[in-house]
Order: C-alpha cells, then sequence, then structure tokens
C-alpha cells in the first residue's frame, strides 16, 4: 500500500472523480483493494489523526463534502464477478462497475438491477438507494442486495445479512454511509429472457404533446415498464449525431422487461403501446427502440462513458397535473434558455412505492417522477447559470415537490436532501455509533442522515 500526498505521483490516479466538477482534495490518498490494505490504510490514518472517506468512480463527487483532513481511499476489485446461478445471487468485490456484473449474469439468462450506465460502481449505487430501469417491478434496488463485507474503523472484517449483523444489514441498505469500507456486496439477480429498450428523439417543437401523452400512460403504465422523459440541448461535438444537436429535442427511453420468452409478446405490446401514441405525434428524429438482449438496457440512456463537468439538482416530484407539466417545459422547454444539457424524469411508482418488509433503511421512494437537471460547467460564467437555473426550476415545480430525494440522484451535498424518516435517521445513528464510535468516517455519511455530530466530517479520537 502507498499512500499518496499532493503532488506525488500516483496522487492524481487515487483521486480521480467522473463528474469534474468537484475533484476532491483530500489530505492524502491511497489505492486499496484487500482487506489487509484498508487494515494498513486505517491505521495510517488514525496516526496522523486523519478521518477516511472513500470512492470508487468518483460519479457522486459533488455530493462529498470538503476532504482537507482526510485519507481518500480509492476502492479497486479484488478479483472477478462470482454468479451462483442456482441462488440467482452475483458476489461483486468493492470497486466493480456494473458492466461487468451484466456480462458475468448474462450467460445464465439472468440480469441485475443496474442503473443507465455501466460505468457506474456497484457498491455506491446498491447502498444509495439504486433506481433501475428494471425498477418499477423489482422495486428499490437496495432491496435486492443479500450480503455486505466491510472493514470497521477498528480494522474488523464483518459481514452483515439476514441472519448475521442483522441491524447493521438493515442500516447500511439506504442508511447514508459512513460505516466502513465495504470489500465485497451479493447482490440477487433475476431472470431475464429478452427486454423491449432504446431511446427515441423528437424535435423540440413536439414537447408539449408528448409530454402530455407520456403523462397520461404513466397513471397506469404496467409495472414491468419504466422509463424517462428528457428534454435536451446537446452540445455541437462530432461523437453526436447532427440531428440530435440541431436544437431541442425530447427523448423517451427505458425497459420493458420479458423475464421469459412467453413474456415477450406482453412486453413487446406493453411497449408498443407507450411508444405508439408518443409517435403518433410525431415521427422520432431517431429511434432505437428494439427487442434485444437486456444489456442493452445500459445503453439506452446514453449515458457518457468519460468524465465530464457536470452540475444540476435534484427533486422527487408528486403526480404532476397539467400545470405542473406546463411549468417544468416553461422552465426547460425549448425556448426556455435553460443552459440545462439535459432535464427530465424518471418514472416511479409501480414496485418502487412498495416497502418491502425485509428491506433496509430505505427500502421504497415517496414520489412519482425522479427530476434531474443538469448542465455542463467549463467556467465560472457556466457554472453560474447552472446553479440559478437550478434555483429557477426549484421554485416553479415546488407545488409537486415531495420533499422527499433519491441518495444516488442528488447532484451536490449543499442541497436540500431528505431520504430517511427522523426514527430512522435514529436508528441507523446508534448503528454508525456501534461500529464507529469515533466517527472515523463521519464525512462519508450523507446530509441529513444523522441527527448527530457524526455527520460533520471531524472524527473523534
Amino acid at each position: 500500500m502507498a499512500v499518496r500526498l499532493p503532488g506525488q505521483p500516483g496522487y492524481d490516479a487515487a483521486t480521480a472523480v467522473f463528474n469534474l466538477t468537484a475533484p476532491p482534495t483530500p489530505a492524502a490518498a491511497v489505492v486499496v483493494s484487500t482487506v489487509d490494505e484498508i487494515r494498513e490504510a486505517l491505521e495510517y490514518a488514525r496516526s496522523f489523526r486523519l478521518g477516511v472517506r472513500v470512492h470508487t468512480t468518483g460519479h457522486a463527487s459533488p455530493t462529498q463534502r470538503p476532504m482537507s483532513s482526510a485519507l481518500l481511499l480509492k476502492v479497486r476489485p479484488s478479483g472477478p464477478v462470482e454468479v451462483d446461478a442456482s441462488r440467482r445471487v452475483a458476489r461483486v468485490p468493492a470497486g466493480t462497475l456494473w458492466g461487468a456484473v451484466a456480462e458475468a449474469a448474462a450467460p445464465f439468462g439472468l440480469a441485475a438491477p443496474h442503473g443507465s450506465s455501466g460505468t457506474v460502481g456497484v457498491v455506491g449505487y446498491l447502498l444509495r438507494g439504486g433506481m433501475s430501469y428494471y425498477g418499477r417491478q423489482l422495486g428499490v434496488a437496495t432491496n435486492l442486495v443479500r450480503a455486505v463485507e466491510l472493514v470497521t474503523a477498528d480494522g474488523s472484517l464483518v459481514r452483515a445479512s439476514a441472519a448475521e449483523n442483522p441491524e447493521l444489514f438493515w442500516a447500511i441498505r439506504g442508511g447514508g454511509g459512513g460505516f466502513g469500507v465495504v470489500t465485497s456486496i451479493e447482490v440477487e439477480l433475476f431472470p431475464a429472457a429478452k427486454v423491449i429498450t432504446g431511446s427515441a428523439f423528437w424535435a423540440g417543437e413536439h414537447a408539449q404533446e408528448l409530454l402530455r401523452e407520456w403523462l397520461r400512460w404513466s397513471e397506469d403504465a404496467p409495472w414491468e415498464a419504466t422509463t424517462s422523459l428528457q428534454i435536451m440541448n446537446l452540445p455541437d461535438l462530432p461523437e453526436i449525431p447532427e440531428v440530435l444537436r440541431s436544437g431541442p429535442v425530447l427523448s423517451v427511453d427505458g425497459a420493458v422487461l420479458a423475464v421469459t420468452e412467453d413474456g415477450v409478446p406482453l412486453a413487446q405490446a406493453q411497449a408498443d403501446e407507450l411508444l405508439g401514441r408518443l409517435r403518433s405525434v410525431a415521427e422520432p428524429v431517431m429511434d432505437s427502440w428494439a427487442l434485444t438482449k437486456p444489456s442493452a438496457v445500459l445503453e439506452a440512456h446514453m449515458d457518457p462513458e468519460d468524465p465530464v463537468p457536470i452540475a444540476g439538482d435534484h427533486l422527487l416530484l408528486t403526480d404532476l397535473d397539467s400545470a405542473g407539466a406546463s411549468e417544468f417545459l416553461r422552465v426547460v422547454g425549448p425556448g426556455s434558455g435553460s443552459p440545462f444539457i439535459s432535464a427530465g424524469m424518471r418514472q416511479l411508482g409501480g414496485a418502487y412505492s412498495v416497502a418491502d418488509p425485509g428491506g433496509g433503511a430505505l427500502s421504497s421512494f415517496a414520489g412519482r417522477f425522479a427530476y434531474s437537471g443538469a448542465g455542463l460547467v467549463v467556467d465560472d460564467s457556466s457554472s453560474a447559470a447552472v446553479e440559478e437555473h437550478c434555483s429557477v426550476v426549484r421554485s416553479a415545480l415546488a407545488p409537486w415537490d415531495s420533499g422527499w430525494t433519491v441518495p444516488s440522484f442528488v447532484e451536490n451535498w449543499r442541497q436540500p436532501q431528505k431520504h430517511l424518516s427522523d426514527s430512522s435517521v435514529g436508528r441507523v445513528d446508534a448503528v454508525r455509533a456501534l461500529v464507529d464510535p469515533d466517527g472515523v468516517f463521519a464525512g462519508d455519511v450523507s446530509p441529513g442522515a444523522s441527527l448527530g455530530g457524526l455527520a460533520g466530517g471531524t472524527p473523534v479520537f
């Protein structure tokens, strides 16, 4: 294990993040893969009175508090993904990306509850309330976690599951972090014969009619379907198709799951019902929806694969009526002057709204739509414009704001966020106090996920 200080070789690699707007600047940084390396890192931190922070890809780097008095651990996988097909469970080493899990599960006819990108880390996504394109049928991805192994502040390797350390198992699933360094996670897989998935794009002039149809369809949409609607103002870059960068476009992407081959006709009919309504409004300028293999879901949302500087905001919205739809288009639609490259809503409801009796601290989402909007930040001027417009949108959508958020969708640690009830926060705090009494990992606790001082980021030794 080689701890790197600012300016030393290896420091930049250990602190590299996907979201370039918030590069961390810890007092020291180290890359770890094994339990022994993690234990060494904890000893180093203790000897220099540093807090400990943990990351993998840094997709959520703006949600991390400053790290000037911390040792940052970048976790790399210690081995491959192991699939137990008979139990339909994958054992995933910490640091693994979702693309590797999807690839490992596919030969067994299984799929994983991943999000819209294969480059996102598995552990952070799952423990922060994963929002999958299978979620309306399967529920919050966190509910599919079957076991977690982690190194706690005193160097102990602990396994948490329904049968082992059940209170820790409850708390770590959505409790807001600060429990230790996860070394592996076991996640339930599910049968997936085929999916109908892809993205369709329309010229922005049709946004009002398309949004109306999508919202009407979503009122009683089948649980097998999970979709997302976006207003996009894409930059003029050669890797982006010209038809998508010639002005604002509206896109609808998502997935409809067929668990077995026998279920394909129903899934196709369910997808056709939505897409037929949208295509009757206008012909898409580009359309990739098709019956295909489950791994193609990772490509549907067209998330960037390379690091980007992005800033934005997130809200969980209640049912959006016609007035709410009008406000949404007024502030982010064509002609709004929005600086966002993307602003949209992920469809919730279905199993997302059903609390799992065996779930963790976060087992359901309190809202019908997950709004997120973001813009590119290339200089101070663009940063100010995006920040200002986030406030404009938040104000416009206030009547439909549920007051709740999804941790994995929150864009900045300073923004309002709430994903746990007060009673759950107190219960999580009690668990955190047992496994980290000195607050070694306090800086990694999500805002609002602690009633005490441990979330302030200052360890007490």
